[in-house]
């Protein structure tokens, strides 16, 4: 394993041998189960930018997430998606090259919605930056974006940039028994759930509300259920599910081994899907397929003509 300790030094990293793949902590080790040099970014570690007045940050690619949530919450500010692993020791770098997001993207989006920037090395050895460090700085193609789950596959990256949010004042829970017409009707509500999750077995729900100490305990009162310790989410957040799928609303129910997040947009199970991502163990990377698009082989020829890293196929 090559780790290297600058970003001059990831580039020559990533032209020292003929196949290469970036790790982190490898907290979900099936993304880069490939045969090829493994580049590690934990030396390339530390936020080297932080304005906190334009809710913005830029951090090497190897910064564990659980030091950029600690330096975010001395200024008030977190990141809403919830990054997911954040105890096992997940990277910033680990966040974007997998594109796994916690139950708060129900409400505010995922990775792909708060990255701004990007400095990567690409398959020809190019250090490029890509983005800006600034919200307003949109012109151009929104390369950085597209490396959200890539997987590392069209470049290593080295370091990103990120808006962020204020802290929410306060966050209460709410536990209840699952119905699929009653968490369709919660997500539609003026309440504006800040999460919404159903545990396995498919029996209970959690909403996640943000906001106010006073005004949640109304709005509490107004949902029903029993009120839960938050301390939850940090478990659901350091899950240790192995799967990772999209379903429909309709497909819940029929899902009892997994814990299904954001209103049943993703789900992460013990057991394999009809359909999904590996994160660990030794299944395929992709459980019955994925959809390709003509813009994946485009970005590919440009970024990694030699294929030097690997396909996200491999």
């Amino acid at each position: 394993m090559i780790t290297p300790s600058s970003l001059p030094e990831l580039r020559d990293a990533v032209l020292s041998a003929p196949r290469v793949i970036a790790v982190g902590a490898e907290t979900k080790p099936r993304l880069s189960a490939v045969e090829a040099v493994k580049i590690s970014t934990r030396q390339l570690s530390g936020i080297t930018e932080y304005e906190p007045s334009e809710f913005t940050f830029t951090a090497l690619a190897g910064t564990p997430v659980k030091n950029i949530i600690a330096a975010l919450a001395e200024k008030g500010q977190y990141l809403p998606f919830d990054p997911m692993l954040v105890e096992a020791g997940s990277t910033l770098g680990g966040v974007v090259a997998s594109g796994l997001s916690g139950p708060g993207r129900f409400r505010y989006g995922g990775v792909r919605d708060f990255i701004l920037g990007v400095r990567f090395v690409d398959g020809m050895g190019r250090l490029l930056r890509l983005g800006g460090k600034v919200v307003k700085n949109a012109a151009g193609f929104d390369v950085p974006k597209f490396l959200v789950g890539s997987l590392g596959r069209f470049g290593v990256i080295g370091e990103v940039t990120f808006k962020v949010f204020p802290r929410r004042e306060s966050t209460l829970t709410l536990q209840m028994p699952f119905e699929a017409e009653r968490m369709a009707r919660i997500a539609n509500s003026r309440f504006e759930a800040d999460a919404l999750d159903v545990l396995p077995g498919g029996e209970k729900m959690l909403v996640r509300l943000a906001g106010p100490g006073k005004a949640l305990e109304v709005l509490a009162k107004e949902i029903g259920g029993e009120i839960i310790d938050n301390a939850i989410w940090n478990e659901i957040r350091e899950t240790r599910w192995n799967f990772k799928t999209d379903l429909t609303p309709d497909q819940i129910t029929d899902f009892k081994a997994a814990h299904v997040s954001c209103c049943g947009n993703v789900a992460f199970s013990h057991t394999p899907p009809t359909r999904g991502m590996t994160l660990r163990g030794e299944f395929p990377l992709w459980i019955g397929g994925r959809s390709r698009f003509a813009i994946e082989g485009a970005v590919k020829q440009a970024l990694d003509p030699q294929n030097r890293l690997p396909t996200l196929d491999d």
